[in-house]
């Protein structure tokens, strides 16, 4: 009894960690790596974990905390609007949510649309979120965790906060931003599954060599989809890296955002690109920043997955000397 208690609490558990690594945890990288993305100023590119740890306690010294932990309200609602908006699309579409496993082309292609829609009602909020992530703390007000949702909407309706004339509009940002989710859903759902399959192989092939500890079948049970999720994620955000630059300096671009200088770790900069679109931004960066300037912030993902990875090691550990003991 006491063991199938352990097992659903490690299961809790277990997934409770990953999500709190995944959201909370990993925050600071991921402010930090936006900044350094659209800092189109920086000389330093920060593409290692030993500068973006310099950079971070900087920060932290001259900001205090608030500065690696804003808008991490924010994030949660652009997920939450996220989830909703596909659940009441796929409610009053025939779009499936779930591919089953005789899938088809068609079938495929109705669940990307179904993903393309649903990334296209999160643009607005997603774009407020990375405002907010990225406005330095210095000439920030204290907005309200609802802040993101109000800005979005003032954004598709025109209204809210005054922005430039280099502000793009909304359709030409469908493109990117659609682009960046699909690819990212797609390189994650196959980069989990092939995971996923070579470690249920792996536990099978070992279960037929010999007879495995009941620790061992309960680490079987939770950890290979949690290893899976962390590849998929690492994989998708390490390869559509470029990307990503491009889509935040996009949608950045005319919303009068000042963000804190990345090379000095004090004062800010203001953002004043003027990007015509896509193709204009990614050439723009290829001449005047080099190719690595797509990679600017490449060190906080690298502080970001390490970090989950310990997070998942140290569950490990925690959970097979809890069972152990129990046995």
């Amino acid at each position: 009894m006491k063991t199938e208690q352990l097992n659903r609490f490690a299961g809790f558990g277990i997934g409770l960690a990953s999500l709190f690594t995944e959201n909370v945890l990993a925050h600071p990288c991921i402010v930090l790596r936006r900044q350094c993305q659209v800092n189109y100023h920086a000389r330093h590119y920060h593409l290692t974990p030993f500068t973006v740890i310099n950079i971070m306690y900087s920060f932290n010294k001259t900001q205090g905390p608030r500065a690696l932990w804003k808008g991490m309200g924010s994030t949660f609602i652009v997920q939450g609007v996220t989830l909703g908006a596909e659940g009441i699309i796929s409610e009053f579409t025939p779009l499936p949510r779930e591919i089953s496993h005789k899938w088809n082309p068609k079938q495929i292609g109705e669940h990307l649309l179904l993903k393309s829609l649903t990334y296209m009602v999160a643009m607005p909020f997603y774009s407020a979120s990375l405002i907010e992530t990225v406005q330095s703390e210095i000439i920030r007000d204290n907005t309200g965790i609802l802040e993101c949702v109000k800005e979005g909407i003032g954004r598709v309706i025109g209204l809210g906060v005054p922005h430039s004339k280099r502000l793009l509009p909304l359709l030409s940002l469908i493109f990117p931003t659609v682009l960046h989710g699909v690819l990212h859903y797609i390189i994650s759902s196959i980069i989990q599954k092939f995971v996923l399959l070579i470690l249920k192989r792996k536990t099978y092939s070992s279960h037929l060599a010999e007879s495995t500890s009941p620790v061992q079948s309960m680490l079987d049970a939770y950890f290979p989809e949690l290893i899976a999720n962390f590849a998929a994620s690492l994989c998708s955000d390490v390869i559509l890296y470029p990307l990503e630059t491009v889509l935040h300096r996009l949608h950045i671009q005319g919303t009068r955002t000042i963000i804190d200088n990345t090379d000095l770790g004090y004062e800010v900069l203001p953002i004043n690109t003027q990007y015509e679109g896509m193709r204009d931004c990614i050439n723009t960066i290829r001449q005047e920043e080099g190719v690595l300037g797509f990679y600017k912030g490449f060190g906080a993902v690298i502080i970001q997955y390490t970090l989950h990875a310990a997070v998942l090691q140290i569950t490990k550990i925690i959970y097979s000397t809890l069972l152990q003991n129990s046995a």
